[in-house]
């Protein structure tokens, strides 16, 4: 499908009129920036979460969106009924799950997998049948994959592996475009469940070793996704997001 182009005073933003943009992760933090600007530019809506409170908040927040509950961990193959056809889909949901290996159990290793990685591509196989040839997919990553911390090897390997697996489905799924966004320090609710009250702080200081000097919000992210899926030139990429903290 053709991307159009519509004027926003002296800049050129991308229309995504009529087109449907399916968000797992919709209802908070990057996918509901995401889903935001995304029907601000026209786009048709379809957020799925596995919170269902969470899902209708999101979708009265954006001014309406079909709601499917699905838990992105495990997808089943009818999480796309319903819907004719998927010009963009983007997957932003998973855990982040910081401990030192030895404290970690067989079951927390198999979520972050499940999660950031299986999960994910059971979903893109289950819309192979509703996606077309200018459809894009976009995956999320992370800065751990090129700067891990000490107690975040399985997340580092799983957001390694969604790289690898954009640039192989790339080729796979030509002339379909695969890409993925790998985001830096994001103010988003996720940070909130594994700082608490420290946030604030940690956020300060790494915003003044960042060479931006800031920490990245949603709508930064969000942005750069939807230029992702508006590009078709831009294919097997990895998008980095992150305020220059892959150069610190």
């Amino acid at each position: 499908m053709q991307i159009s182009t519509i004027q926003a005073g002296n800049t050129e933003a991308q229309s995504f009129q009529g087109q449907n943009v399916v968000i797992i992760g919709g209802s908070s933090g990057i996918g509901l920036a995401t889903a935001r600007q995304a029907k601000d530019a026209g786009a048709n809506l379809f957020l799925i979460s596995r919170n269902p409170q969470r899902l209708r908040d999101a979708a009265e927040a954006i001014g309406g969106a079909t709601q499917i509950v699905a838990d992105i961990a495990a997808p089943q193959p009818t999480i796309f009924t319903g819907i004719n056809r998927i010009d963009h889909l983007l997957i932003t949901a998973g855990t982040v799950h910081l401990q030192p290996l030895k404290d970690q159990s067989e079951a927390d290793l198999s979520k972050v997998i499940s999660e950031r990685l299986i999960g994910p591509l059971l979903a893109i196989k289950a819309a192979l049948p509703h996606l077309h040839s200018a459809s894009s997919i976009t995956m999320t990553s992370g800065q751990f994959a090129t700067r891990p911390a000490a107690i975040g090897a399985v997340v580092a390997a799983a957001v390694s592996a969604v790289e690898s697996i954009v640039r192989a489905l790339a080729i796979e799924l030509s002339p379909m475009r695969i890409n993925a966004v790998s985001p830096g320090w994001v103010d988003t609710p996720l940070l909130d469940g594994l700082m608490g009250e420290a946030k604030r702080q940690v956020l300060e200081q790494t915003a003044s070793a960042l060479p931006s000097r800031n920490i990245g919000r949603p709508e930064d992210i969000a942005q750069a996704i939807l230029f992702l899926m508006a590009n078709r030139f831009v294919t097997g990429e990895v998008l980095h997001v992150d305020g220059g903290g892959r150069l610190v």
